[in-house]
């Protein structure tokens, strides 16, 4: 992933609100030893979840793709009273040691760790979801949009991650996880359900909101 960075993201950064102390060891831990590192929402990206969260003050947030548990954590720090994160994963080695950051919280026990396949999990979910973040495997973005959209509370919110896939989203002739994400943020534009920004944030966010 080329995540959009220059002087003036730099700068930005550098009037950012920081992180807690376990999150800022869990991403230099990321860094330090995962060469996938790039799946981890960065920093200023991962202030800007947890200022959506607090925003919008979810009772219930369901994450698909938990990696190492870092965007969970920042979604838990907005959390309503009694709120919780679910969040969703397929990999048992990264999910024992976002279990293993979170435990060290104060959102332990707010924070849902499920394994498994998410188009399998996802429809045993009661809503209404508050808010759903999607960062897992691009081909089924869509499928899991629409699987979630039905249990999204009215004025809830749909983010999805990496949806300019490093530019290659404008290429004419794309790869198959470029061409998922271009028709995900197509259908997104399309669904008049929602009102809609992509924002050029790190690898982009798509942020819909049901109407």
């Amino acid at each position: 992933m080329n995540e959009i960075k220059n002087a003036l993201t730099d700068y930005a950064e550098g009037f950012t609100s920081g992180e807690s102390a376990v999150l800022r060891e869990l991403r230099e831990h990321c860094y330090a030893h995962y060469e996938d590192s790039s799946m981890l929402s960065g920093f200023v990206q991962g202030r800007i979840l947890s200022m959506f969260s607090q925003m919008i003050r979810p009772h219930l947030v369901v994450e698909i793709g938990t990696y190492l548990g870092y965007s969970a954590l920042c979604f838990a720090e907005g959390l309503a009273e009694g709120g919780k994160v679910i969040t969703l994963d397929i990999q048992e080695d990264t999910n024992r040691v976002a279990r293993s950051y979170i435990e060290r919280t104060e959102y332990k026990n707010l924070i849902d760790l499920r394994l498994g396949e998410a188009k399998g999990l996802i429809p045993e979910i009661a809503g209404p979801i508050d808010l759903v973040f999607i960062d897992a495997d691009k081909t089924n973005y869509s499928l899991y949009y629409d699987l979630v959209f039905e249990k999204l509370r009215k004025g809830g919110f749909i983010i999805a991650d990496n949806v300019l896939w490093s530019g290659r989203v404008l290429e004419l002739e794309k790869d198959e996880n470029a061409q998922a994400l271009h028709d995900f943020n197509l259908k997104v534009q399309a669904d008049e359900r929602v009102e809609n920004i992509l924002l050029p944030i790190r690898d982009g966010l798509m942020v819909a909101r049901k109407r």
